[in-house]
């Protein structure tokens, strides 16, 4: 009878069977009450850590949307800006106007500037 109890008590000191680690009566034993504001401590830089690198990872996202979105709004930009400059051209406004049965005609002398004193 006596050598159960001691086996029992062998048992307790040890804590470490997986029917206590299921239950939670290993959270029971001294080294966890020791270091209890410890494990409360590393916990909470845990979530913090996590927390951290899922919004590190959601502006990266944005980040490379915005790219995105930067590359497509200069290419448009660069796009719109040669269609000008094809439309603003010398030979083509001369075509349009003389589409239109204009009187103007493309200016013979070149242009001089007028002097302020």
């Amino acid at each position: 009878m006596e050598e159960k109890k001691e086996a029992i008590k062998d048992r307790k000191k040890k804590g470490t069977s997986l029917k206590s680690i299921l239950g939670g009566d290993i959270l029971a034993t001294d080294f966890f009450r020791r270091q209890t504001k410890l494990i409360i401590l590393v916990m909470v830089f845990l979530i913090f850590y996590i927390h951290n690198r899922y919004a590190s990872q959601q502006q990266q996202i944005e980040i490379d949307k915005l790219k995105k979105e930067l590359t497509d709004i200069k290419y448009d930009a660069l796009t719109r800006s040669s269609e000008l400059m094809e439309r603003s051209r010398q030979s083509r406004i001369e075509e349009y106007i003389s589409e239109k049965e204009s009187n103007l005609q493309t200016s013979t002398n070149p242009p001089y500037l007028i002097k302020k004193d």
